[in-house]
């Protein structure tokens, strides 16, 4: 097992609990954050707000950071990308049980890599291919309603059809209209779960990073928005505002070319995973002593800038919480997780446009993992 490697203890808040703990409120059943009864609950996810992000740009985020402390961070999950992370959020699963363990993954009968946010297809069925109920769901089995607000492009989504099932789509673009559809659900639902989806911060920190001016004026417009929003909703509804990831910036001096070490290549049929977590899926039947010498080979060469696990490691660690066995062999055979501030590419894709991206994520980083929970509305603490 790699030295230090930073899992989270058991006990640690984690995103998992977010969407459930909201559902509990409506309620007044305890819950792991102990969240108190509402009348209505709204949840606002931001795609790529990391603790750390918020912490250093707190000037420009007034009301984000007046209502965040110490004790307002949790975790999100392994690898530390969207695709596992709101599965997680919206099942209340780790990923090893709803099955989404990264963006590019192996979907193994069909011997090829599958991209589980845009990728979906007739051979990846989103009702069973993400494998657990969700927390909407749920709702509806208490007669609850539930909604998710966000853009037009996901409605219809295999991505969407995966990890929002049971909730009622309701497309909305910029903030101020996705935070007014949030405040008209709540005064006509009563007793309503609400989901809202922030990704602009994300997609700006990908195309210049989470450092530039573009993003900060994002983080900005998003801070006041919320701030209004709060004002405005109705009293005894909670409003809590987490994220699925944090986001660092690689210049491209810092990026790893895999292809350049043949070597440690040779027996790995497929480079799935992403820049910051790399996932190495070996050819089938690859002998014993060839899987070692790969994995040895890996760490002799990576080690001293990122976690070098193998799979059985990974699952032992309980990086992913409980495995199921359909879910097993989209993990890879070697996971390399980036610990310091590179990215691994692959000059042998086609598409070697993600080699553009500024802001990253995907591994074990307190950046990359370590998301905010604020509480606000009828959760704000006393």
């Amino acid at each position: 097992m790699p030295a230090m490697l930073p899992v989270p203890a058991v006990s640690a808040p984690r995103l998992a609990g977010v969407l459930a703990s909201s559902l509990a409120s409506l309620s007044g059943d305890g819950n792991e954050f102990g969240l108190p009864a509402a009348s209505g609950a709204v949840v606002v996810l931001v795609d790529g707000l990391g603790a750390a992000n918020l912490q250093a740009r707190a000037g420009h985020a007034r009301f984000l950071a007046s209502r965040m402390s110490r004790r307002d961070v949790i975790r999100t999950v392994l690898p530390s990308t969207t695709a596992a992370a709101l599965a997680t959020f919206t099942t209340g699963r780790m990923p090893g049980e709803h099955g989404l363990v990264g963006y590019r993954v192996l979907d193994a009968a069909r011997d090829r890599l599958v991209n589980q946010l845009n990728g979906w297809d007739a051979g990846m069925v989103p009702e069973t291919w993400q494998r657990s109920a969700t927390l909407f769901e749920a709702a509806a089995e208490q007669g609850r309603p539930s909604f998710a607000i966000g853009a037009a492009r996901y409605a219809d989504s295999g991505y969407t059809r995966a990890v929002l099932r049971g909730a009622e789509y309701h497309v909305a673009a910029s903030f101020a209209e996705r935070f007014e559809a949030a405040r008209l659900l709540l005064e006509r639902e009563a007793g309503a779960l609400v989901y809202l989806y922030v990704p602009e911060l994300d997609q700006a920190a990908h195309a210049h990073g989470w450092e530039s001016d573009r993003w900060l004026g994002i983080l900005e417009q998003l801070d006041a928005e919320l701030a209004a929003f709060e004002r405005r909703m109705p009293r005894g509804a909670g409003l809590l505002v987490t994220a699925d990831h944090g986001v660092i910036d690689v210049p491209a001096h810092r990026h790893v070319f895999v292809d350049a070490r043949p070597d440690l290549l040779d027996g790995v049929r497929h480079v799935g995973g992403e820049p910051r977590f790399l996932s190495l899926y070996f050819e089938p039947g690859l002998a014993d002593a060839e899987r070692s010498r790969l994995v040895a080979g890996w760490r002799a060469a990576e080690e001293h800038r990122a976690w070098v696990l193998d799979r059985d490691e990974a699952i032992a660690s309980g990086l992913y919480g409980p495995v199921a066995d359909e879910v097993r062999p989209r993990i890879g055979d070697v996971l390399v997780a980036a610990r310091s501030g590179v990215a691994y590419y692959d000059r042998r894709e086609p598409n070697r446009k993600p080699e553009a991206m500024i802001g990253q994520h995907g591994s074990l980083s307190d950046e990359e993992t370590r998301v905010p929970l604020i509480r606000a509305g009828a959760y704000a603490r006393a």
